[in-house]
C-alpha cells in the first residue's frame, strides 16, 4: 500500500520563489531577472492570454507589438487596424476593449498606466484578474492575480470543495494570503508557471512541485478532482447560410458586422441570421445580390462560446463592375489577409474558394471564437 508523506502545515512563498528562480519560463512579454517590467507589454500579454494558449499567443504578440510598439501607437491607430491585427485570436471584444483602454491611458493618464490595482480596474476592458496581474508584475503591488492555472493550484493546495465559479472569491482570498510583500510580481508569475508546467489538469508532476508537502489534494491522492466545476450547459445548434460572391476582377464581397454583439466589428461575407431552425432551402431570400448561386456540398462547422454553428455556403460569380450593396464593399482576394476576418469566415472562404489564400495567418491555431 502506498504511504504518502505527511503534509506541512502551510505552503510557503519562499519555496515557490526558489523554484521559480530556477525554472522560470522565458516568454516574449516577461522581463528577465533584474529588468524593469514594461506595463504596456504586461497588459497586452495578459489581455491576449485570456482564454488562449501561450503557444497561440506568441506569434500574435510579436507581430502586434511590432505594429503597435507603445500604448500611444495603439491609441492613435484606427480601430479597424486593431481588429485586423487581432483577427484569428478569438474573443474579439478584447480587441475593441484593448483599443478603448489604450485611448483612456493616453487621454486620462498622459500615456502612463496607473500603478494601483484599483485604478487599473477602472480602465475599459480590465477585469479583476488583469488589474491584479499588471499591478503585481509591473508595479510590485501585493495583489492576487488568479487565473485558471492559479485556481487549479490553490484549489488543490487547500482542497476547495466549492465548485467554480462560486469558489472564485475564496480562491482569491487564499491566494492573497500567500502573496509576499517583497516579490509580488514574481510570485504571481511563479504561480502561473507552476500551474502551466507542473500542476497541470491531468497527470500533474507532483514529485517536482515545490509545494508537494503542503498540498492537501496530493496527500489524499485526489489532485485531478480539483478544481470542482459546475457542469457546463451547451447551447443549441444554430444554422445559417453564408454567401461568397467572386467578381471577375478577383474581388470578394464583404461587410463589417455591427460593433455590438457576437464578433462585433469583425469582417464577414454576407450571411443569413444564425438560428436553430434555419432552412437552407430558403436561403435565396437572404442572398445579398441577384446572381446565379451555387450551393456548395458539405457544411462549415464552428464552435462559439455558447453554441455550435453550421453554415451552408453559396457561391456566385459575377461580372467585373458589378456594384456592391450599400452596406458592403469589394476586396481583392489578394488583400483578404488585411481584413479582420474571424476564424469562422476564414473557414467559409476556404470552403468556397478552395485555395486556402484567405486563411493564412502564420499562427498556431487558437481556441474557438468567442464573443
Amino acid at each position: 500500500m502506498l504511504t504518502l508523506a505527511p503534509r506541512a502545515s502551510k505552503p510557503q512563498s519562499p519555496d515557490l520563489l526558489a523554484w521559480y528562480d530556477r525554472h522560470r519560463r522565458s516568454l516574449p512579454w516577461r522581463a528577465e531577472a533584474g529588468e524593469v517590467p514594461d506595463p504596456y507589454r504586461v497588459w497586452l500579454s495578459e489581455i491576449m492570454l485570456q482564454q488562449t494558449t501561450v503557444t497561440a499567443v506568441k506569434p500574435f504578440y510579436l507581430r502586434f507589438l511590432e505594429r503597435f510598439p507603445t500604448v500611444a501607437a495603439l491609441a492613435e491607430a484606427p480601430v479597424d487596424a486593431v481588429m485586423q491585427a487581432w483577427a484569428g485570436l478569438g474573443y474579439y471584444s478584447r480587441a475593441r476593449n484593448l483599443h478603448a483602454c489604450a485611448k483612456a491611458v493616453v487621454d486620462k493618464h498622459a500615456g502612463a498606466f496607473p500603478a494601483t490595482e484599483a485604478e487599473l480596474l477602472a480602465l475599459p476592458g480590465i477585469g479583476a484578474y488583469t488589474a491584479a496581474a499588471v499591478a503585481a508584475i509591473a508595479f510590485h503591488e501585493p495583489a492576487a492575480a488568479v487565473d485558471g492555472n492559479v485556481e487549479r493550484v490553490v484549489s488543490r493546495l487547500f482542497t476547495v470543495e466549492e465548485p467554480l465559479p462560486k469558489a472564485k472569491p475564496l480562491l482569491r482570498t487564499l491566494t492573497l494570503e500567500m502573496v509576499p510583500l517583497d516579490r509580488p510580481g514574481d510570485f504571481a508569475q511563479a504561480l502561473m508557471d507552476l500551474g502551466a508546467t507542473i500542476c497541470t489538469p491531468k497527470r500533474p508532476a507532483c514529485a517536482l512541485c515545490p509545494w508537494m508537502a503542503p498540498c492537501e489534494a496530493r496527500a489524499q491522492g485526489s489532485q485531478e478532482l480539483y478544481p470542482k466545476k459546475q457542469k457546463k450547459l451547451t447551447g443549441d445548434l444554430r444554422r445559417g447560410a453564408a454567401f461568397v460572391v467572386l467578381r471577375a476582377d478577383d474581388s470578394i464581397l464583404l461587410r463589417t458586422r455591427p460593433t455590438q454583439g457576437l464578433l462585433g466589428g469583425m469582417v464577414e461575407t454576407p450571411t443569413s441570421a444564425w438560428e436553430p431552425g434555419y432552412e437552407p432551402s430558403r436561403a435565396m431570400l437572404d442572398a445579398p445580390i441577384e446572381a446565379r448561386w451555387q450551393r456548395l456540398p458539405g457544411l462549415v462547422r464552428h464552435v462559439f462560446t455558447h453554441f455550435p454553428l453550421e453554415l451552408t455556403v453559396f457561391l456566385a460569380k459575377v461580372p467585373r463592375g458589378t456594384p456592391e450593396p450599400g452596406d458592403m464593399r469589394w476586396t481583392l482576394r489578394r488583400d483578404l489577409h488585411e481584413e479582420a476576418l474571424p476564424g469562422v469566415m476564414k473557414k467559409v472562404l476556404a470552403h468556397a474558394l478552395g485555395d486556402g489564400k484567405p486563411v493564412r495567418n502564420g499562427a498556431a491555431k487558437p481556441k474557438p471564437d468567442q464573443i
